[in-house]
């Protein structure tokens, strides 16, 4: 049997990493039916289901997902020849996995410096996490929200993950909240991926939250951006959402944080963390941001 095409491996491993051929599709600039497609031809030339397809959702076999793994280490050693012959002959090159939030919140500020810092090493960075692995075989150094860090991988804790209430000046003009019972008379903004944020917050000072009603983001960037717009109170990371604070965009209601037992990661595999390129980076990003225990 001839070797399957390389693009449709390629297709495989992302659509398989993202769970999602919609999402696959976008990050390889084609359709959600040519990436169906290449898939379906992809299953019929190996003789093998490599995902089951649900009304709503799609996930991998056991045999797809022992092929993801050999997918993802044989493009992980494509990428890293074609970077090692660019170190040799051109340009070293770092790949930085980040998650969208603290990208935009804590990197961006700071990316100037950072590209000052290493005016000879190219940074690829992508803000696409995948829900499988937490450090992508594609990616030289992650930073990630967990509760403990993955075994194997050489790991530095940033900083703890916490919430706040937080508003912006002008819903507090419109209606002011005095009190925590006050939050009641608002819109309480609500993110996908702690859809009971609200309900542990409340729990941690005693309170049984009834709001007036519940708006829920997919992204904590939106729910941040909405709480700015003054759409309602949102619960913002103590952290991430150091600069809206000082700029005044934000303000913090009160003094209590919902600590979520989980935090900021930046992880590596100990043969990546020997290059120098690299430990270059480790050691800009812990200086940036690890807070001091």
């Amino acid at each position: 049997m001839r070797l399957p095409s390389l693009k449709f491996l390629k297709t495989f491993q992302v659509a398989a990493t993202r769970l999602s051929f919609k999402i696959a599709a976008e990050e390889l600039c084609i359709t959600p039916s040519a990436v169906s497609h290449q898939i379906k031809t992809l299953e019929e030339q190996l003789g093998v289901a490599l995902f089951e397809r649900g009304s709503n959702s799609l996930s991998l076999t056991e045999a797809g997902s022992n092929y993801l793994l050999q997918m993802e280490a044989v493009f992980s050693r494509l990428e890293s020849v074609t970077d090692q012959l660019r170190v040799r002959y051109g340009r070293s090159v770092v790949r930085l996995h980040i998650p969208p939030f603290f990208a935009n919140e804590m990197l961006l500020p700071k990316l100037p410096a950072l590209l000052a810092a290493q005016p000879d090493t190219d940074i690829h960075i992508s803000t696409v996490m995948t829900p499988t692995h937490p450090h992508a075989a594609d990616a030289d150094v992650s930073i990630v929200v967990n509760a403990a860090p993955e075994e194997g991988l050489a790991c530095h804790k940033l900083f703890s993950q916490a919430f706040v209430p937080a508003c912006s000046p002008q819903l507090l003009l419109r209606r002011a909240i005095n009190s925590v019972q006050d939050l009641n008379d608002h819109t309480l903004i609500s993110h996908d991926a702690r859809r009971d944020g609200w309900h542990r917050w409340a729990e941690t000072i005693g309170l049984e939250l009834r709001p007036r009603k519940i708006v829920r983001f997919d992204s904590m960037y939106a729910a941040a951006q909405a709480a700015e717009h003054s759409v309602g109170v949102a619960l913002v990371s103590s952290r991430l959402g150091i600069e809206r604070f000082q700029h005044g965009t934000l303000v913090k209601l009160f003094d209590n944080e919902l600590d979520t037992g989980e935090s900021y990661f930046l992880i590596l595999r100990p043969e990546d963390a020997e290059r120098p390129e690299v430990q270059a980076l480790t050691r800009w990003l812990l200086h940036e941001f690890k807070l001091a225990m």
